[in-house]
């Protein structure tokens, strides 16, 4: 009864009822319930995301300790590239296991362990040494997200079938944005101007990240071969012109996760503060993956390369029409900021939706850790070049760096164009 009704949910949200391509018998029978473990587990982090956004909530509680403003300036570099580079030499550990569902578990718990670690230093430390400490704990937190990222593509590639990945991923980030939605409003209300309460929130994540474990390590996932896992390196470029050409849609779309503090700029200060403004930015973001991600996750289940299409002309004109409200003498205006920031972000969830689902369906179902890897790596890189490059982009104006942005998110939309359909190919 219970796997019925699992089942009738799992069509449902899927919009799938044929039998899942790609799997085998076993894989099919718990697809259905694995699809909804996925989704819970999913929702779970996502929320414990937005309650410690190091752009947002962890730079607040640096401020309120009286940390130096470097290690505020330091935590989303740390968080990115430190999320996205491990992955390389993790892609190998990952194929030498049968059950690659415990490399995200043991990622999942260390992310709450260290989210714990930031609260035990948030009680009982201040100025640099809460500075050295968090930022330690962050640089933990993004080395376990890399091993949830590397492993999770190829454990949803062995638990739900094709056509109906980008529902479950979709769902997810919707479902979580209900919770990130209540923490910004209260943010932005000003209830969270108490650090106690920034306290119990990032605390709360790490009980998130946890209980996640436990209910992914209940994945039904079948053992993999691993006699051939000889580890990730970079041959996997070699000659192979689709990976390449993904890679390079995914670099240029990294525009649209790199602009919204360009408009924050644009607006200027406003009578909210810092606070507020960084509160708005949560909420527009939380709010466009509520009404997106699910749309988006259908739509890439149809075609993820017309997603990533999509998503960089829209994340192209968003960019473009901040520039011109600026132009106009507008972008000050309490609407005009967190109206773009509103589309960017749909446009921002739509190119995360698109390109996890393009790289599960493109890569074969023995080496997706490593397409996973390599691509991660080469894109980690990528951030850092353009962290380096952030502080030459101040010269050349906020107006100039958004057109660059726009540029690229044009270019991606084009370079697309020419990528295969994979969504409805025979895997491998």
């Amino acid at each position: 009864m219970q796997d019925d009704t699992a089942q009738r949910a799992f069509e449902t949200i899927s919009g799938a009822d044929d039998p899942a391509p790609g799997l085998d018998d076993s894989a099919q029978q718990a697809e259905a319930l694995n699809g909804l473990r996925h989704i819970v587990s999913l929702s779970m982090t996502k929320v414990a995301d937005g309650l410690i956004d190091p752009k947002l909530v962890l730079a607040w509680l640096l401020s309120a300790l009286g940390a130096p403003a470097i290690f505020a300036g330091a935590l989303v570099p740390i968080r990115e590239a430190g999320s996205l580079l491990p992955q390389i030499a993790l892609a190998g550990v990952v194929e030498r296991m049968a059950r690659r569902k415990w490399a995200w578990v043991v990622g999942s718990v260390g992310q709450g362990v260290a989210a714990a670690l930031i609260v035990l230093a948030a009680l009982s430390l201040e100025g640099a040494a809460a500075g050295y400490a968090v930022c330690a704990a962050l640089a933990l937190l993004a080395v376990c997200r890399a091993a949830c990222s590397v492993s999770f593509k190829d454990i949803l590639g062995k638990t739900v079938g094709k056509t109906r990945r980008g529902s479950v991923t979709g769902l997810a980030g919707s479902a979580s944005s209900v919770g990130v939605v209540i923490f910004a409003g209260l943010l932005m209300s000003g209830l969270f101007q108490s650090r106690g309460v920034v306290v119990a929130a990032i605390a709360l994540a790490a009980a998130l990240w946890i209980g996640a474990a436990l209910l992914f390590s209940t994945i039904m996932e079948t053992p993999s071969e691993t006699e051939e896992a000889d580890g990730v390196d970079f041959k996997l470029l070699r000659g192979n012109r689709d990976l390449w050409l993904f890679i390079l849609v995914r670099g240029l779309l990294v525009s649209t996760a790199l602009a919204p503090p360009y408009l924050v700029v644009l607006a200027g200060s406003s009578e909210s503060g810092q606070l507020g403004q960084l509160g708005a930015l949560v909420l527009a973001s939380a709010l466009a993956s509520l009404v997106s991600s699910y749309v988006w996750g259908r739509l890439s289940d149809l075609s993820s390369r017309r997603v990533l299409m999509l998503t960089g002309i829209v994340g192209a004109v968003a960019i473009a029409l901040a520039v011109l409200l600026w132009f106009l003498g507008m972008a000050q205006a309490v609407w005009a900021m967190p109206a773009v920031l509103f589309i960017l972000m749909i446009a921002y969830h739509g190119v995360r939706q698109g390109r996890s689902t393009y790289l599960v369906d493109m890569a074969p179902k023995d080496s997706r850790a490593a397409y996973a890897a390599v691509s991660n790596t080469v894109i980690g890189v990528l951030l850092l070049l353009a962290g380096v490059l952030g502080g030459g982009a101040a010269l050349i104006g906020p107006q100039a760096t958004l057109m660059l942005f726009a540029a690229m998110a044009v270019a991606a939309a084009v370079l697309a164009h020419w990528l295969p359909e994979v969504e409805h190919l025979a895997e491998d």
